[in-house]
């Protein structure tokens, strides 16, 4: 086994690592380095583990700042081995590691469906690690083919009555600087959301007009406590958020963040929700789209796993 520098953002590029990392031979010795936050705190436990200051997308210094803090790990201590599923920590850790002489790979996310992302593109140009990708459409002699995270997964039927007040639990995932009120709104415009309801706002925390129970960020246990009890599960179109879901058999419907409404970077999480709608493993909605009839169909389906977990990238 390789004793490997395990490197991503929190959300859903740790999700996807921290689910590959069993099927990628490294050791218990491996080390990982992450922003921290509940969801790293709790998919991290008894691992080691460096946390690293929050760096938003695009934010070029605090890139660099990471870069230096790998430096001076790999001054100290041997790695065989450096892994990431980006976003901007994949940036600053995989030119250092090569230039340590340690092995680099790249693991370009699921939500990316049309090509690489930013990072990928980055570190592409600089041919500083191997690369995968988990679509076969855009594979090619750069970039290697590995399975999907969400290739082990299907949708059911539920055998249960009809309800026309399904619990929800909301679930805006934790990307800081973003709001998306559009989200809410759609909510609590389909007159479901009441005092059961529960909701997960990370940078849209704040708001007074919400029914239930209201929580910025919340640890894993937690949040798969919660989406466990809900009928139905709304989820912003993030990665991290649906593998979450998907574990505990939740069939979620994933409202897209817009770039044009300032809801993120850009509208890759387009991609991800009609990917997960094609692979009928989620309901893709616009927030104008969301409706009632919706929510309520939503609650007739669940998940489950139909293969074993994906082999080595």
């Amino acid at each position: 086994m390789k004793k490997a520098l395990l490197v991503a953002s929190t959300g859903g590029h740790l999700a996807q690592l921290t689910r590959m990392a069993p099927q990628l031979d490294v050791s218990e010795d491996s080390l990982w380095i992450t922003f921290k936050n509940p969801q790293s705190e709790s998919l991290l436990a008894g691992q080691r583990a460096v946390f690293v200051p929050y760096i938003r997308p695009r934010d070029w210094w605090g890139t660099i700042k990471l870069a230096r803090t790998v430096h001076s790990i790999l001054r100290r201590e041997r790695f065989d081995l450096a892994i990431s599923t980006g976003a901007a920590p994949a940036v600053g850790a995989l030119p250092v590691a090569r230039l340590h002489g340690v092995e680099a790979r790249y693991i370009e996310s699921v939500s990316r469906v049309n090509g690489p992302s930013l990072s990928g593109r980055i570190l592409a140009r600089l041919r500083v690690a191997d690369l995968f990708t988990q679509h076969e459409g855009w594979a090619d002699d750069r970039w290697a083919l590995r399975d999907s995270v969400f290739s082990s997964y299907e949708r059911y039927s539920l055998e249960r009555a009809e309800t026309t007040s399904p619990r929800l639990f909301v679930t805006l995932g934790t990307i800081d600087g973003f709001r998306f009120d559009s989200m809410v709104d759609a909510v609590l415009a389909t007159g479901l959301a009441n005092e059961e309801t529960v909701w997960q706002l990370g940078a849209t925390y704040g708001r007074e007009d919400l029914p239930g129970t209201v929580y910025r960020e919340m640890p894993a246990a937690d949040f798969r406590s919660h989406a466990q009890a809900a009928d139905v599960v709304i989820s912003h179109a993030g990665v991290g958020s649906l593998l979450g879901l998907l574990d505990i058999g939740k069939f979620p419907i994933l409202a897209i963040r817009r770039k044009a409404r300032q809801e993120h970077v850009d509208d890759h999480q387009a991609q991800i929700a009609t990917l997960a709608d094609r692979e009928e493993i989620a309901v893709a909605a616009e927030t104008s789209a969301l409706t009632r009839e919706m929510v309520l169909g939503a609650a007739g389906y669940a998940t489950r796993p139909i293969v074993s977990a994906p082999p080595t990238a």
